[in-house]
Protein backbone atom coordinates (compact mmCIF):
# COMPACT_ATOMS: atom_id res chain seq x y z
CA UNK A 1 0.00 0.00 0.00
CA UNK A 2 1.93 3.26 -1.11
CA UNK A 3 2.00 6.17 1.75
CA UNK A 4 0.82 9.65 1.26
CA UNK A 5 4.25 11.28 0.12
CA UNK A 6 4.91 14.02 3.50
CA UNK A 7 4.86 17.71 2.48
CA UNK A 8 7.68 18.72 1.49
CA UNK A 9 8.61 22.48 3.05
CA UNK A 10 7.96 25.03 0.33
CA UNK A 11 11.69 26.65 1.09
CA UNK A 12 14.77 24.12 2.35
CA UNK A 13 17.81 25.73 2.68
CA UNK A 14 20.43 22.86 3.63
CA UNK A 15 24.39 23.77 4.90
CA UNK A 16 24.34 27.23 2.85
CA UNK A 17 27.64 28.74 2.56
CA UNK A 18 28.52 31.44 0.23
CA UNK A 19 32.27 33.59 0.35
CA UNK A 20 32.89 37.20 -1.13
CA UNK A 21 36.28 36.12 -2.08
CA UNK A 22 38.07 35.27 1.40
CA UNK A 23 35.65 36.66 3.26
CA UNK A 24 32.73 33.81 4.54
CA UNK A 25 29.13 35.86 4.30
CA UNK A 26 27.06 32.81 4.81
CA UNK A 27 28.14 29.94 7.26
CA UNK A 28 26.18 26.69 7.36
CA UNK A 29 23.00 27.94 7.11
CA UNK A 30 20.13 25.32 7.62
CA UNK A 31 16.54 26.53 8.06
CA UNK A 32 13.02 25.84 6.32
CA UNK A 33 9.39 27.21 5.14
CA UNK A 34 6.49 25.36 4.93
CA UNK A 35 3.67 26.59 2.77
CA UNK A 36 1.44 29.03 4.63
CA UNK A 37 4.59 29.43 6.78
CA UNK A 38 5.61 33.44 7.80
CA UNK A 39 9.56 33.25 8.89
CA UNK A 40 10.96 36.62 9.92
CA UNK A 41 15.07 36.56 9.44
CA UNK A 42 16.50 39.21 11.92
CA UNK A 43 19.80 40.39 12.68
CA UNK A 44 22.18 42.80 12.92
CA UNK A 45 23.66 44.74 10.22
CA UNK A 46 26.04 42.52 7.78
CA UNK A 47 24.79 39.55 9.43
CA UNK A 48 23.71 37.67 6.13
CA UNK A 49 20.31 38.25 6.14
CA UNK A 50 19.56 39.47 2.78
CA UNK A 51 22.42 38.06 1.10
CA UNK A 52 20.55 34.23 2.64
CA UNK A 53 17.01 35.55 1.50
CA UNK A 54 18.52 36.65 -2.19
CA UNK A 55 20.25 33.39 -2.51
CA UNK A 56 16.84 31.63 -2.14
CA UNK A 57 15.83 32.80 -5.76
CA UNK A 58 19.14 32.78 -7.38
CA UNK A 59 20.21 36.19 -6.88
CA UNK A 60 23.00 35.83 -4.98
CA UNK A 61 24.94 32.38 -5.79
CA UNK A 62 26.42 30.10 -3.05
CA UNK A 63 29.26 27.89 -2.73
CA UNK A 64 27.79 25.25 -0.86
CA UNK A 65 25.19 23.55 0.45
CA UNK A 66 21.51 23.08 -1.20
CA UNK A 67 18.22 25.40 -1.30
CA UNK A 68 15.50 23.62 -2.55
CA UNK A 69 11.97 25.91 -3.13
CA UNK A 70 9.39 23.70 -4.15
CA UNK A 71 10.90 21.14 -4.94
CA UNK A 72 13.09 22.80 -7.56
CA UNK A 73 17.34 22.98 -6.79
CA UNK A 74 18.20 26.85 -7.00
CA UNK A 75 21.37 25.84 -7.41
CA UNK A 76 20.97 23.26 -10.24
CA UNK A 77 23.08 24.39 -13.20
CA UNK A 78 20.15 22.65 -14.95
CA UNK A 79 17.28 24.78 -13.44
CA UNK A 80 16.01 27.78 -15.10
CA UNK A 81 16.41 30.84 -12.55
CA UNK A 82 14.31 33.16 -14.79
CA UNK A 83 11.09 31.02 -14.79
CA UNK A 84 11.88 29.83 -10.75
CA UNK A 85 12.16 33.58 -10.07
CA UNK A 86 8.45 34.49 -12.14
CA UNK A 87 7.40 32.23 -9.62
CA UNK A 88 8.66 34.08 -6.24
CA UNK A 89 7.94 37.46 -5.34
CA UNK A 90 10.41 39.68 -4.77
CA UNK A 91 9.88 43.09 -3.18
CA UNK A 92 13.33 44.56 -2.65
CA UNK A 93 14.28 47.64 0.16
CA UNK A 94 14.37 50.43 -2.72
CA UNK A 95 11.25 49.04 -4.47
CA UNK A 96 13.15 48.29 -7.94
CA UNK A 97 9.92 49.66 -9.80
CA UNK A 98 10.38 50.86 -14.03
CA UNK A 99 10.60 54.98 -13.35
CA UNK A 100 9.96 55.07 -16.95
CA UNK A 101 6.73 53.37 -17.22
CA UNK A 102 3.65 54.16 -15.43
CA UNK A 103 2.10 52.12 -12.51
CA UNK A 104 -0.24 50.06 -14.91
CA UNK A 105 2.59 49.22 -16.90
CA UNK A 106 4.74 48.36 -14.10
CA UNK A 107 2.13 46.26 -12.91
CA UNK A 108 1.82 44.32 -16.30
CA UNK A 109 4.66 44.30 -17.91
CA UNK A 110 6.08 40.76 -15.96
CA UNK A 111 2.75 38.90 -17.26
CA UNK A 112 2.53 39.65 -20.20
CA UNK A 113 6.48 39.31 -21.04
CA UNK A 114 6.91 35.87 -18.77
CA UNK A 115 3.76 34.52 -17.73
CA UNK A 116 2.05 34.73 -21.30
CA UNK A 117 -1.17 36.55 -20.32
CA UNK A 118 -3.19 39.13 -22.92
CA UNK A 119 -2.68 42.58 -21.59
CA UNK A 120 -6.12 42.52 -20.99
CA UNK A 121 -5.94 39.37 -18.70
CA UNK A 122 -2.81 41.23 -17.33
CA UNK A 123 -4.54 44.51 -16.88
CA UNK A 124 -7.59 43.05 -14.79
CA UNK A 125 -5.39 41.48 -12.66
CA UNK A 126 -2.75 44.03 -12.19
CA UNK A 127 -5.78 46.86 -11.26
CA UNK A 128 -7.62 44.53 -8.80
CA UNK A 129 -4.58 43.96 -6.92
CA UNK A 130 -3.02 47.57 -7.63
CA UNK A 131 -7.38 48.26 -5.72
CA UNK A 132 -6.25 45.53 -3.11
CA UNK A 133 -3.35 47.41 -2.02
CA UNK A 134 -5.12 50.59 -1.78
CA UNK A 135 -3.85 52.45 -4.86
CA UNK A 136 -6.25 52.17 -7.74
CA UNK A 137 -6.50 56.10 -8.21
CA UNK A 138 -2.79 56.24 -9.17
CA UNK A 139 -2.70 53.66 -11.77
CA UNK A 140 -1.90 56.16 -14.58
CA UNK A 141 0.77 57.91 -12.26
CA UNK A 142 4.73 57.53 -12.81
CA UNK A 143 6.54 56.25 -9.66
CA UNK A 144 8.31 59.23 -9.34
CA UNK A 145 5.00 61.04 -8.46
CA UNK A 146 4.33 58.32 -4.98
CA UNK A 147 5.51 58.35 -1.97
CA UNK A 148 7.56 55.54 -1.02
CA UNK A 149 4.86 53.94 1.08
CA UNK A 150 2.86 54.13 -2.37
CA UNK A 151 5.70 52.92 -4.41
CA UNK A 152 6.76 50.05 -1.89
CA UNK A 153 2.46 48.98 -2.17
CA UNK A 154 2.69 49.25 -6.05
CA UNK A 155 5.90 47.00 -5.71
CA UNK A 156 4.09 44.38 -3.71
CA UNK A 157 1.19 44.32 -5.99
CA UNK A 158 3.15 43.87 -8.82
CA UNK A 159 5.33 41.21 -7.46
CA UNK A 160 1.67 39.13 -6.46
CA UNK A 161 0.33 39.71 -10.35
CA UNK A 162 2.74 36.90 -11.27
CA UNK A 163 0.72 34.29 -8.88
CA UNK A 164 3.51 33.79 -6.53
CA UNK A 165 4.26 30.40 -4.55
CA UNK A 166 5.93 32.55 -2.01
CA UNK A 167 7.10 35.68 -1.29
CA UNK A 168 10.78 37.13 -0.13
CA UNK A 169 10.54 41.01 1.62
CA UNK A 170 14.17 42.16 2.08
CA UNK A 171 13.65 45.05 4.37
CA UNK A 172 10.44 45.98 2.56
CA UNK A 173 10.41 49.17 5.13
CA UNK A 174 13.80 50.47 5.82
CA UNK A 175 13.72 53.09 3.41
CA UNK A 176 10.94 54.78 4.41
CA UNK A 177 9.90 57.82 6.07
CA UNK A 178 8.69 56.22 9.54
CA UNK A 179 4.69 57.32 9.01
CA UNK A 180 5.19 55.50 5.75
CA UNK A 181 5.72 52.07 7.17
CA UNK A 182 2.73 50.93 8.61
CA UNK A 183 0.90 51.33 5.42
CA UNK A 184 3.62 48.59 3.97
CA UNK A 185 3.32 46.48 6.75
CA UNK A 186 -0.49 46.60 7.14
CA UNK A 187 -0.39 44.82 3.70
CA UNK A 188 2.44 42.10 4.67
CA UNK A 189 0.15 41.50 7.32
CA UNK A 190 -3.25 40.30 5.73
CA UNK A 191 -1.25 38.58 3.16
CA UNK A 192 0.12 36.46 6.43
CA UNK A 193 -2.86 36.41 7.59
CA UNK A 194 -4.57 35.21 3.69
CA UNK A 195 -2.18 32.39 4.39
CA UNK A 196 0.97 33.30 1.76
CA UNK A 197 4.34 31.44 2.14
CA UNK A 198 6.75 34.45 3.43
CA UNK A 199 10.16 34.92 4.17
CA UNK A 200 11.15 38.39 5.20
CA UNK A 201 13.69 40.13 6.30
CA UNK A 202 13.12 42.82 8.88
CA UNK A 203 13.75 44.87 12.08
CA UNK A 204 10.18 45.16 12.41
CA UNK A 205 9.38 43.17 15.68
CA UNK A 206 6.04 44.50 15.86
CA UNK A 207 5.48 42.85 12.52
CA UNK A 208 7.42 39.72 13.82
CA UNK A 209 4.94 39.06 16.75
CA UNK A 210 2.01 40.05 15.25
CA UNK A 211 2.51 37.58 12.23
CA UNK A 212 5.46 35.53 12.45
CA UNK A 213 5.25 31.82 12.49
CA UNK A 214 8.92 31.43 13.58
CA UNK A 215 11.89 33.59 13.90
CA UNK A 216 15.47 33.16 12.29
CA UNK A 217 18.13 35.43 14.06
CA UNK A 218 21.51 35.61 12.20
CA UNK A 219 25.09 37.03 13.54
CA UNK A 220 27.95 36.81 11.14
CA UNK A 221 26.53 35.11 8.71
CA UNK A 222 25.27 32.04 10.92
CA UNK A 223 22.04 31.18 12.05
CA UNK A 224 21.98 31.82 15.71
CA UNK A 225 18.17 31.23 16.90
CA UNK A 226 15.39 29.12 14.56
CA UNK A 227 12.55 28.74 16.72
CA UNK A 228 8.57 29.82 17.19
CA UNK A 229 8.17 34.19 17.93
CA UNK A 230 7.06 32.83 21.23
CA UNK A 231 10.44 31.27 21.77
CA UNK A 232 12.29 33.87 20.24
CA UNK A 233 10.77 36.71 22.20
CA UNK A 234 9.89 34.91 25.16
CA UNK A 235 13.41 33.32 26.36
CA UNK A 236 15.90 34.12 23.35
CA UNK A 237 18.59 31.42 23.59
CA UNK A 238 21.82 33.08 22.49
CA UNK A 239 23.02 35.74 24.77
CA UNK A 240 23.70 37.58 21.05
CA UNK A 241 19.76 37.54 20.29
CA UNK A 242 19.27 39.02 24.07
CA UNK A 243 21.54 41.78 23.35
CA UNK A 244 20.25 42.53 19.87
CA UNK A 245 16.23 42.66 21.12
CA UNK A 246 17.46 44.76 24.05
CA UNK A 247 18.86 47.27 21.92
CA UNK A 248 15.98 47.04 19.24
CA UNK A 249 13.03 46.92 21.73
CA UNK A 250 13.43 50.31 23.47
CA UNK A 251 13.60 52.16 20.53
Amino acid sequence: MSTPESPRPMIDLRHVSKWYGPFQVLKDCTTKVEKGEVVVVCGPSGSGKSTLIKAVNGLEPFQEGEIVVNGISVGDPKTNLPKLRACIGMVFQNFELFPHMSITDNLTIGQVKVLGRTREQALEKGLKLLDRVGLLSQKDKYPGQLSGGQQQRVAIARALSMDPIAMLFDEPTSALDPEMINEVLDVMVQLAREGMTMMVVTHEMGFARKVAHRVVFMDHGQIVEDCTKDEFFGTARSERAQAFLSKILHH
